[in-house]
């Protein structure tokens, strides 16, 4: 390939993020030429309606409808794919990869549910798969988990994956909405969608933990693996108690090592959490990312910037396209899929977590006894304890210690068929500080 005088170009998609990437390979053309080494050509651009809206202007015969057949180019060097989804992604890239084309994919979905056909056909076809864009847009966090910290051992990766969340908890937080207000103001700035399933309900989240989680612990995790919540259930009641205790809500992708019956097993899952303000992550306003990792060796890092949008995840895509024909050129791949530890993924019942339960309950002597008898059947310790309110109005907020997460599932099931106990109003985990 040294001796190569252009390196071709196809970008699979022409929305958001595909409407970017081609503005940017255009406008910056000779930047890019500079950097790889060669002039970086676009040679087709795949959609699936000609004349749908778009916010780039293209030059004539570029825009097709025959995706296929742009992907089995034999010219085409490197092929883009911004469409999302699983199909026809999956077969598109599979199609791209075994007609002798590398790939760089912003596609999140589709990695966390079949990632390692991908890697696989990659390796056969002896061709470079990247993917930066796929989490946190512009933030670069897979490289540096790939390659910086290459040497060190990852023990835990936690983080604000989703803006659109983040944005409405923000909201809920600082103005005191309740989640539908929160929501209706982020589809009107363009934050959520019209349809905002993905967001809310941690679907988006779940499958950037699985990216996170496979790359930080050399092991293969798919979004199936990951616990999921989303925050629908989160009330301006809940976001007020966590500011009582010093805390804020966020939905929070948490992957970590834990010790399993033989040896370390792979915990992932995403939820809302409450975490203090101290935190590094409690500072992350409105629809920004951030991504917190631990390991042995570097000890805590922090990644933070804009985690969505078409220019952020764009920026991410140049600069993997820049990598992956730089290597094209030198003759060279880099690193596939790092699956070598093949760690168990430890079920959610095992996972040790902390919970923070509030309970309205009759204002009458030995409620408080019996409700810490509750936490001690299932093993349960009690860190803090606080009694709101008389009367009616009674109501105990309890933190726990960490305890596996079924021991604390079954205390509130047990609470909840108690008699002095008139409703359990709020159950949500705890993170930071100490367990």
């Amino acid at each position: 390939m040294s001796d190569k005088r252009t390196l071709k170009v196809a970008v699979l998609g022409c929305g958001a993020v595909g409407s970017q990437v081609v503005r940017l390979l255009t406008e910056q053309s000779d930047d890019l030429t500079a950097r790889v080494g060669v002039p970086v050509e676009l040679v087709g651009v795949g959609v699936r309606r000609l004349d749908a809206p778009r916010d780039v202007d293209l030059p004539d015969g570029l825009l097709t409808t025959d995706v296929a057949g742009l992907v089995a180019r034999a010219d085409v060097d490197l092929v883009v794919e911004v469409i999302g989804g699983i199909e026809p992604a999956r077969t598109l890239i599979l199609s791209a990869l075994d007609n002798g084309a590398s790939v760089v994919t912003a596609n999140k979905a589709l990695l966390a549910e079949d990632g390692p056909t991908l890697f696989e056909a990659a390796e056969k076809a002896e061709r470079d798969l990247y993917y930066e864009a796929a989490v946190a847009g512009a933030i670069p966090i897979l490289r540096p988990l790939r390659e910086s910290l290459a040497g060190d051992k990852v023990t835990r990766v936690l983080g604000i994956v989703n803006g659109t969340t983040n944005f409405i908890l923000d909201k809920m937080d600082s103005s005191g909405a309740g989640f539908s207000e929160a929501l209706e103001e982020a589809q009107e700035l363009g934050y959520a969608e019209a349809d905002p399933t993905a967001d809310v309900e941690g679907f988006d989240a779940a499958a950037k933990a699985a990216i996170l989680a496979s790359l930080a612990f050399h092991s293969r995790v798919t979004a199936a693996d990951v616990y999921r919540e989303g925050i629908s259930d989160v009330t301006a009641a809940d976001v007020a108690s966590a500011r009582d205790m010093g805390s804020v809500v966020k939905l929070l992708a948490i992957c970590e090592l834990r010790p399993g019956p033989n040896g370390d097993q792979v915990a992932a899952r995403v939820h809302p959490a409450m975490i203090p303000r101290t935190h590094p992550l409690a500072s992350v306003r409105e629809a920004f990312n951030a991504v917190f990792v631990e390991s042995e060796a570097a000890g805590q890092l922090m990644f933070y910037g804009p985690g969505a949008g078409g220019a952020p995840t764009a920026s991410a895509v140049l600069g993997d396209l820049v990598t992956v024909a730089r290597n094209r050129l030198a003759g060279t791949r880099g690193m596939g899929e790092s699956a070598y530890a093949d760690r168990a993924v430890q079920p959610m019942g095992e996972t040790r977590t902390r919970y923070h339960v509030a309970i309205d309950v009759d204002d009458r002597a030995g409620v408080l006894a019996a409700v810490a008898n509750a936490f001690a059947d299932h093993d349960v310790s009690i860190q803090t304890v606080r009694q709101e309110g008389r009367g009616a109005d009674a109501q105990l907020v309890v933190v726990s210690h960490a305890a596996p997460d079924a021991a604390l599932a079954a205390t509130v099931e047990q609470l909840r068929s108690m008699d002095i106990v008139r409703e359990v109003t709020s159950v949500m985990r705890v993170e930071g500080g100490d367990e």
